[in-house]
């Protein structure tokens, strides 16, 4: 059984507010919820459709899925997951930087894609969506039990600290096509509809772009998980 105070909190962990007040966050799906188990994220509740998916978890029905999902169509298992505290792990050698992404989407999409190529930490402006919104976990479909998502007040003062070539993915700049990506360097990439900040803009040692192709105007930019993919994919592969 679900009692309303647990109800109660597993809805209000909607909120960002209520996931920093109370230390948790919620995923669904059980390849995600797996994914997490696996990695030893602390469980504080699991709930599930059927029997037997996990020794800890409650058998719940559809009705009441439905009122303690996040999500349009609730998925067959829901877990409440503890926050993790700040770990100190050797960062890679590539940095991905995100600046004030606002679509959770985007943001779980550009974190599987850093799982995919073993980037195990993404550096996030403090103006970027949460990385426990129920939909970046989602959208992660696990990866996020395996990259480390940091947030930074000050990114662009960050991003100088660590003294390697810093590069903006953006509208206009030299090709993608045409430059020898470094592996052992900075990538921003910026938000949906204005790009990169003007703060980390002046400290860019390079501004490069995907050329765009078609002579439509119809197209006047990429999905900035679009952009990450190519960027990652070039990078790799001249490496």
């Amino acid at each position: 059984m679900v009692s309303k105070n647990q109800l109660k909190q597993i809805t209000k962990l909607k909120h960002k507010k209520y996931r920093t007040r109370f230390g948790y966050f919620v995923a669904e799906g059980e390849k995600i919820v797996n994914d997490l188990i696996n990695s030893s994220w602390q469980v504080h509740s699991l709930y599930s459709l059927e029997d037997n998916f996990h020794p800890k978890a409650i058998r719940i029905d559809l009705s009441l899925m439905k009122q303690i999902s996040h999500l349009k169509t609730p998925s067959p298992v829901l877990g409440v997951f503890k926050i993790p505290s700040e770990k100190t792990t050797r960062p890679s050698e590539l940095t991905i930087a995100i600046d004030r992404l606002i679509d959770p989407g985007n943001l779980g999409s550009i974190i599987r894609l850093c799982d995919w190529f073993g980037v195990n930490h993404l550096v996030c402006s403090s103006d970027t969506v949460d990385c426990y919104n129920s939909k970046v976990i989602q959208s992660s479909m696990g990866s996020i039990a395996r990259v480390k998502c940091v947030y930074m007040s000050n990114l662009h003062e960050y991003l100088k600290s660590l003294n390697k070539p810093i590069f903006g993915t953006c509208l206009e700049g030299l090709s993608v096509y045409e430059k020898k990506l470094p592996l052992k360097a900075t990538y921003v990439f910026g938000n949906e509809s204005k790009g990169i900040s003007p703060s980390i803009n002046k400290i860019l040692n390079q501004k490069l772009t995907i050329p765009k192709q078609s002579s439509t105007n119809d197209v006047n930019s990429l999905n900035v998980a679009t952009a990450a993919a190519i960027f990652l994919s070039e990078i790799f592969r001249k490496t």
